[in-house]
């Protein structure tokens, strides 16, 4: 019995992140993004997405594509940016992309269904913690009652204490599409920066549905500093 299994990509999302930087840590946390997934042209059957539109969230089964692998093959342990990136735990611990096989999964909320765009049949959903043009390898529904275990210990990742209070100056936010600034503040207010950055003078940047976005972080305040929409 041979228990390698190749498996091809099914279909890619397209999100607001066209670098890693700034993804939100989990999906759910930012509940105003979206992301439509798009499928392979070999999977675009409108029947294989028969009665999807009955469930409100689905599992998505994707690769960590953008991850550079060393030639050293994987670690056992790895270093988690919950605990500042110091401590070592097991791989089979964490959801560290540096793993045997770079899968990842998340849960997103279905938003809408469209079985006849000029893309083929497309999925529309929110909450998603992808990059744009992650391949997805599978799909498949989310069952509250076999899914959902709110009594579940959460080990050394708890659900964090609060969120960064997130001031955008008012010319900038002028300049921001509503939908978008309001998505771009939930993203800003997860903290993007690495656990063990905490320097107030230091300026991060990331790119975000198009905008170049430049901030700070001062204790709880995220301070916006400049907004240029990319050319």
């Amino acid at each position: 019995m041979d228990d390698q299994l190749q498996i091809n990509p099914v279909a890619r999302i397209k999100s607001e992140f066209p670098t890693k930087f700034g993804i939100p840590r989990q999906a759910g946390l930012v509940e105003g993004l979206r992301g439509t997934v798009v499928f392979e042209p070999e999977y675009r059957n409108p029947d294989a997405l028969r009665g999807i539109e009955g469930f409100s969230h689905l599992w998505l089964v994707w690769g960590f594509h953008a991850m550079r692998r060393g030639d050293g093959g994987w670690s056992a342990t790895v270093r988690p940016p919950r605990l500042g990136g110091n401590e070592r735990v097991g791989v089979f611990a964490t959801r560290s992309p540096n793993r045997p096989n770079p899968l990842g999964l998340s849960c997103v909320k279905l938003e809408g269904v469209e079985l006849h765009g000029p893309e083929g049949p497309v999925l529309y959903v929110s909450g998603a913690d992808l990059m744009d043009g992650t391949p997805i390898y599978d799909i498949k529904p989310y069952i509250p009652y076999a899914d959902a275990h709110p009594e579940a210990a959460q080990g050394f990742a708890p659900a964090p204490e609060g969120r960064l209070r997130v001031e955008i100056p008012p010319e900038i936010a002028l300049k921001l599409p509503k939908e978008r600034r309001e998505a771009l503040e939930g993203v800003l207010a997860c903290d993007p920066r690495p656990s063990y950055q905490k320097d107030p003078e230091r300026v991060y940047g990331m790119v975000f549905a198009g905008w170049e976005v430049r901030f700070s972080v001062d204790g709880e305040i995220l301070t916006v500093l400049s907004a240029e929409e990319g050319k």
